[in-house]
């Protein structure tokens, strides 16, 4: 019996290897969580941001190509914070490789015209910024859902020891590292360093942005001048955390900047963002939904 047991657990064992882990299936639904805090420090002053939202993700279709997907805000949400969101609710193809494919434009462009007379806004405010609990850009076009929905992608692609991982914000790729968890569950982990001229721009488009809310518009070439002359360096240090079926559950990122101008005080940026799935429900099979 002893012996048996023993090859019945090898056995499933060597079977758990090879097998392909659980995938997606229509009906499928999670809430994706995601929350970001910065702190920022110069020479003994400091200050810190804390921001949280949240979607809903659902699995509408499985094709060979890919996942046709849903995001829509969570249940409960407002009327009026819906008509604020005119980007939601978005279907989208993810395919196996490359990015996601916005499939429901029409209905959003169609959004877009009522989220601007809602807000008593014509076409010439689209692309400009403005000012209420926070700077928000007045964006008009549809497929800029997609940037959005791919920071909330916990489908990074291929996860393995050793293999490449590329972030928009980082120089170059930099190998993936296998551990795991205390019970069994793989953990991957990447670090990288920044690219200092992706940070150069995004300072210099937020210090567009600001000037444009205060009526005193610079130009992105004059932004980014007088922050040419900026020391810049710092890591970005991304681990994935996977479920018993090898999906990703968790997705940690932590960047460390320090910017140091010309005669000036160096300030160090600390940002964590956490993103997680948590899952909602599976629907049953006989109510899928549309599949475009």
């Amino acid at each position: 019996m002893c012996v048996g047991g023993s090859m019945m657990r090898l056995a499933a064992m060597i079977l758990a290897f090879w097998l392909p882990a659980q995938t997606d299936q229509p009906g499928d639904t999670y809430e994706l969580v995601s929350v970001h805090d910065t702190q920022t420090e110069s020479e003994g002053s400091t200050g810190s941001t804390h921001d949280q939202d949240s979607l809903q993700e659902r699995v509408i279709a499985v094709r060979d190509g890919g996942l046709i997907l849903e995001y829509d805000l969570p249940p409960g949400t407002s009327e009026d914070d819906r008509a604020r969101n005119w980007q939601f609710p978005v279907r989208v193809l993810k395919p196996a490789n490359g990015p996601m494919q916005l499939l429901n434009e029409a209905e959003l462009a169609a959004r877009v015209d009522k989220w601007l007379a809602w807000g008593g806004l014509t076409r010439a405010a689209c692309g400009h910024w403005g000012f209420s609990w926070t700077a928000y850009r007045i964006e008009c076009d549809p497929k800029s859902v997609i940037r959005l929905l791919e920071t909330y992608d916990l489908r990074p692609g291929e996860l393995r020891d050793g293999a490449p991982f590329r972030d928009p914000g980082a120089r170059a790729a930099a190998a993936l590292v296998r551990t795991q968890d205390s019970s069994g569950r793989a953990i991957f982990k990447v670090e990288l360093a920044i690219d200092p001229e992706t940070v150069r721009r995004e300072r210099a488009e937020t210090d567009v942005a600001v000037a444009e809310i205060n009526r005193k518009p610079v130009t992105l070439e004059t932004a980014l001048q007088a922050h040419a002359k900026e020391q810049i360096a710092g890591t970005i240090t991304i681990t994935f955390l996977t479920d018993a079926a090898g999906q990703v559950r968790r997705r940690t990122r932590l960047t460390r900047t320090t910017i140091t101008p010309p005669g000036g005080r160096t300030e160090t940026q600390t940002s964590t963002e956490t993103l997680e799935r948590r899952p909602a429900t599976r629907r049953p099979a006989a109510d899928q939904g549309p599949t475009a």
